[in-house]
């Protein structure tokens, strides 16, 4: 066989090879949808339950919510403090990219010094390339388990600053699953402890007519309350996070399956072409000596 068709012959096997892998990660990528998707319906009613009970608690308590956290959370120091979770792996487009630009966006209509840290090596490159400085970053978890170790690192930090009176506000922000789009950014306030904040919890209605009491120390019970939602928001915003991750390099592995079928198709007919030129060529070959081995007869 030719050279030619030996080369060939190694491209299609070469893109074989790259298809099974590709088909590998659409499965690896498509399991861990499912998984963080399962995490974040499991989080739902844990968020909700939080949610309701701060709801009932502040319908019959209505705390001075400048006291809430006294010496801190000083608005006067002026410190945003923000969590942008992206990607460590590869394969997600412009996951990261588009991340990191809309929270320098919303970030930049704020008059203050601005601290960030990212989740991910993908999303800190991408917004220390944009010219944002990023305080530190944590690595992004790999499994639904090691997402609790991360919200705890998370929530010490804050709290050391906070701790500090080094920050007035705290923001995250995530890409989440889109039915129109693949993935689109989220932003959530999860600090200060001011009125706004209160108020999302006074409006909202409670369930039945009866609305449950709080026995004992309230001011604990709203600061256990408090601490749990946060946790379940972070929490959440990072499972959200992977689940949307996962989606967009499913969606990349589609496209490369789909562009490395065609190529297959190419190379394959172009084999075939190359092949059957050979044939003929070889053909000719023995009718041509056949030919002169008669005349010579």
């Amino acid at each position: 066989m030719s050279e030619s068709n030996e080369s060939m012959r190694r491209k299609i096997k070469g893109a074989n090879s790259i298809k099974s892998v590709v088909r590998t990660m659409k499965a690896i990528a498509s399991s861990n949808i499912n998984e963080y998707e399962k995490a974040v319906s499991a989080l739902d009613e844990y968020y909700n339950a939080t949610k309701m009970s701060l709801v009932a608690y502040f319908r019959e308590n209505k705390p001075d919510i400048h006291n809430l956290h006294p010496e801190k959370l000083q608005t006067d120091k002026k410190i945003i403090g923000a969590i942008v979770f992206g990607a460590d792996q590869g394969l997600v487009g412009q996951f990261n990219d588009a991340i990191a630009a809309y929270a320098i966006k919303e970030l930049s209509s704020y008059n203050s010094k601005i601290e960030i840290w990212a989740v991910g090596e993908g999303v800190y490159e991408s917004l220390t390339e944009a010219g944002f400085p990023v305080e530190g970053r944590f690595k992004v978890p790999n499994s639904v388990r090691a997402i609790t170790p991360l919200v705890g690192d998370i929530l010490m930090e804050s709290e050391v600053r906070i701790n500090r009176n080094e920050i007035a506000e705290f923001h995250i922000f995530y890409n989440q699953n889109s039915q129109e789009m693949i993935y689109e950014p989220v932003h959530k306030r999860l600090l200060p402890l001011d009125e706004i904040w209160m108020k999302e919890f006074i409006d909202l209605p409670w369930p039945t007519i009866c609305i449950p009491e709080v026995i004992g120390d309230t001011k604990k019970t709203l600061f256990s309350l408090i601490h749990e939602y946060i946790f379940a928001a972070v929490f959440r915003a990072c499972a959200e996070s992977l689940a949307a991750e996962n989606a967009s390099r499913l969606a990349t592995a589609e496209r490369a399956d789909k562009n490395i079928g065609e190529l297959l198709e190419t190379l394959g007919r172009s084999y075939q072409e190359l092949r059957q030129s050979t044939i003929d060529e070889e053909m000719f070959d023995i009718i041509s000596c056949f030919e002169i081995a008669s005349k010579n007869k």
